[in-house]
Formats: structure tokens, sequence, C-alpha cells
């Protein structure tokens, strides 16, 4: 009977032991661990966060100069357009002309992601503004562009799936356009809006030359008869 009780009596010292062997780790890896966390470190600097892609290479527009080669008129006049027709059927330019009330985006010109719709002055529906995320400036740090003006062009003045004939015919038509040719002339060539389209920031491919150039182009359409392709 002496004899089993020691037995007992070892085995609840030897628990005991284990148990507070078991505590005794555990107590000192939280003391260290938490010495670890409280040391003292030099905190990383502030740095400027590189753009993912280089802003590309703006492709040049052909100079008004260039076509004074052409004696006919109208035939100088269409040359002249369809020169700036490179800026007008950029994606830059054509994301804001959509077909339906969803403008497109990216270089694809798929559908705007999140879902939005023109609303009534082209600034978006009342519950989600284009202004909701489009600023007064680019964002760079989430890559959103932006402009004061930013909306979409009333929807008489869709131009995706038109050809250039057909979008030339539409710029000159008051009903469509709500421009005058002073108006139109205004609006490509100093518009900054339209002048977004060659500084659109990130990794987004500009429009063709410079504003400054395209506005020159159609100036000089608009003096030589304003003739439009087939």
């Amino acid at each position: 009977m002496t004899r089993r009780a020691s037995k007992k009596g070892r085995w609840r010292r030897w628990v005991k032991l284990a148990f507070a062997s078991i505590f005794g780790i555990i107590f000192v890896a939280a003391a260290a661990g938490l010495v670890y966390a409280l040391y003292p470190r030099t905190m990383p600097q502030t740095q400027t966060i590189e753009a993912r892609l280089q802003p590309a290479e703006l492709d040049r527009l052909r100079q008004v100069s260039d076509f004074d080669e052409i004696a006919d008129p109208a035939a100088r006049s269409v040359a002249l357009f369809e020169e700036a027709g490179r800026v007008i059927e950029h994606p830059r330019c054509m994301n804001c002309h959509p077909r339906t009330d969803r403008p497109t985006q990216t270089e694809a010109m798929r559908p705007h992601t999140p879902w939005v719709t023109r609303g009534a002055d082209g600034g978006g529906a009342p519950t989600l503004r284009c202004s909701t995320c489009h600023q007064t400036e680019n964002f760079e740090a989430s890559g959103v562009p932006g402009n004061a003006k930013w909306r979409l062009a009333p929807i008489e003045m869709a131009w995706q799936g038109k050809t250039l004939g057909d979008i030339c015919r539409q710029l000159l038509d008051p009903a469509r356009s709500h421009m005058t040719r002073e108006e139109l002339l205004h609006h490509m060539a100093q518009d900054e809006l339209v002048g977004w389209a060659w500084h659109p920031g990130a990794n987004r491919k500009p429009a063709p030359g410079t504003q400054e150039t395209f506005g020159s182009l159609i100036k000089a359409w608009l003096d030589t008869g304003a003739a439009c392709p087939r």
C-alpha cells in the first residue's frame, strides 16, 4: 500500500514538473516575442513609387505645310482632315464618344468598369457622377484619369462605329455637334478636356502630335472648305 502511494506521488510530481516546464517555455517565448516587437528599429524612409510604364512617345502629326503640294483645294481639305482624323479616331477621344450611354476605356475601348451611364448632362447619373472618381487632374497613385470637365460627349456626337467621313459630316452639322464652326475650332484647338488626350498620365498612350498641331490642322481644313472624306 505504501509502495503504491509512493508511485502515485512520483507520477503526480512528474506531471506537475512537465506542466511547469511547458508553461515556462511558453512564458519565455512570449517574453522574447514581446521584447522583439518592442525593440526600437530604424523606420523605413518614404520613397517615390515608380510608374509601371513610362509614357509612350508621342506619334508625330504632319504639319499643315506638308500639304501645300496638293493643288486641288478640296483634295487638300480632305487630306488635312484625314491627318486630324488620327487624333479623332484615337482611343483617347473615341472613349468619350461612345455609341451607347456607357463610356469605354483603355486602348481596347472596352466597356467602362464599374458600370456607369451618361446621365442627362453627360456627367453621369445623379447617383454616380463622373466626378465621383474622376477628379480635377490625373490621380497617379491609382491611375484614374481626371479633368475638371470630365464627361461624355452628347449622344448626337457618338463616333464609335462610324467612318471618318461620317464623323466629319457630323462635326459640321450644328444640330448634332451643337457648335458653330468657330466654336468647333475653339473646342478642338483650345478646350482643356480635349487637351487631356495628350496628357493622359499613367501608362496610357497619348493622342498623336500635340493639341496645337491638331488645332492647326482643323483650322486649315475649315479654311479650305471643310471637305469630308467619302
